[in-house]
């Protein structure tokens, strides 16, 4: 077993309304921040995953997205995984 690095990457599907995201688009202007568009807001998820291999610890991380990260109703997910600092 490895320890493999995972970033989650979540945010509301296309065509969702993100009031977030809107907000701070209104906001940039005023604090001198031009040709901004399209902000989308989102969460990210940082942790480590014991598995056999890289594509394990993939699909481990994905199965987190489905059952209890994400809501994939309006919901998309991206994993990264990468190797480790070191042993776990």
């Amino acid at each position: 077993m490895a320890a493999y690095d995972v970033l989650v990457e979540v945010a509301l599907r296309p065509g969702i309304a993100d009031p977030q995201g809107a907000t701070i688009e209104r906001a940039l202007p005023a604090l001198g921040f031009t040709g901004i568009s399209g902000v989308r807001s989102g969460k990210a998820f940082r942790f480590s995953v014991d598995a056999a291999t890289p594509a394990a610890a993939q699909a481990a991380a994905e199965d987190l997205c489905r059952r209890f990260l994400t809501n994939p109703v309006i919901e998309d997910s991206v994993v990264t995984v990468a190797a480790g600092a070191g042993p776990s």
